[in-house]
């Protein structure tokens, strides 16, 4: 791919991602009447709209006088019936988009993948966390919300066509992809039912970073919500994993040593900052030693219980910011030597790593 195309396809990336963060306010008219299109050609009637300010205000009320068939349970969303008949008009546009590449355009969309898809894709799934946060259950993640209302497809759709000039979709598909983008560009997220749509607003707040070379980003912020809405439900994220409040607002030691989950309490060690954290936690030094994986880094081994230790090392590789992570790896308690710590969490010998000449 030539450098110009490489800048257009960055830009039609990042027109996408916009999208799918934006913090407008949703256009309400032109989502519902997308909406109402896509439900016709998935062979429903009109829906009522309901709108909400909030997923978890979305997911937990509905409009006077509604009763929700038996076959529409929030835990079954992926089965109600509209979500599976969209679900499979997606899927066979994506399908068109494949037939249509295979073969004669297979070198371009490889590139567009790469440039375009592939970093949307990755960027979408972290937002899935902010409906999923409106669960009792968070482990409720459905085809739904990552597949149907995502925007990688239609990205890569879209560069197909202004790359390469690819037609990929029949007339009707067309006007199918056209609905699909007015939803992306016009609302945020929604849960269609047979005689009801639930859509929620767009968040007020949305803070996010970086994290690849391919502009993935992923939701973060270090003193508070990284997603607010007008509402004031929020979410928290510390580099992409979702948290409760007080690991950004708040850590400590104690609260740390409370947490039964062990990506939370990772998250809030580095909230807090590891030299922070172990004079709360009272730690005891049980032995240091220059890194031989990573030269002018230290290794340090900790009693943190009766039966575990904790190695602290230094990343290897520089973040964005310039700086070197540190982070903290559990080990069995009879280690009492760092090297040989370390070459375990590489299922080497303490001689294996001692001999590396750099890790990773």
């Amino acid at each position: 791919m030539s450098a110009p195309a490489r800048r257009e396809a960055a830009t039609i990336r990042e027109e996408w991602l916009g999208l799918a963060l934006s913090t407008r306010p949703c256009d309400r008219q032109a989502a519902e009447a997308a909406i109402r299109e896509l439900y016709l050609l998935a062979g429903f009637g009109p829906p009522r709209f309901h709108w909400a300010s909030s997923p978890v205000t979305a997911l937990a009320t509905l409009p006077p006088g509604f009763r929700p068939r038996p076959d529409e349970h929030p835990d079954r969303l992926r089965h109600w019936p509209v979500v599976e008949s969209l679900s499979r008009l997606a899927a066979e546009l994506r399908g068109q988009v494949d037939a249509a590449v295979r073969g004669v355009h297979r070198e371009l969309d490889v590139l567009i993948r790469a440039g375009v898809h592939d970093p949307l894709a990755w960027s979408a799934l972290q937002l899935v966390t902010v409906p999923e946060a409106a669960h009792d259950r968070p482990s409720r993640r459905t085809s739904w919300y990552e597949n149907v209302t995502a925007v990688a497809w239609q990205a890569r759709h879209d560069a197909l066509r202004r790359l390469g000039g690819v037609e990929a979709l029949s007339r009707a598909g067309e006007r199918q992809a056209r609905l699909w983008a007015a939803v992306a560009r016009s609302c945020g997220w929604w849960w269609p039912r047979r005689d009801l749509c639930v859509l929620s607003e767009r968040p007020s707040e949305l803070r996010t970073e970086v994290c690849g070379e391919r502009g993935e980003v992923r939701m973060h912020h270090d003193g508070g919500p990284a997603v607010r809405f007008a509402d004031g439900w929020d979410v928290h994220a510390w580099h992409g994993t979702r948290v409760p409040s007080w690991v950004s607002t708040g850590p400590s030691a104690e609260r740390i040593a409370q947490e039964r989950n062990v990506e939370v309490r990772r998250c809030a060690i580095e909230r807090l900052g590891w030299d922070a954290y172990i004079e709360q936690a009272g730690l005891r030094l049980v032995a240091a030693a220059p890194d031989p994986g990573n030269p002018g880094s230290e290794l340090r081994l900790y009693d943190v219980r009766a039966d575990t230790r904790v190695l602290l090392a230094v990343n290897g590789s520089v973040e964005r910011d310039g700086t070197r992570r540190r982070y903290g790896l559990t080990v069995p308690w009879y280690f009492d030597d760092p090297i040989a710590a370390a070459g375990w969490t590489y299922g080497l010998s303490a001689g294996q790593y001692a001999s590396l000449l750099r890790r990773t």
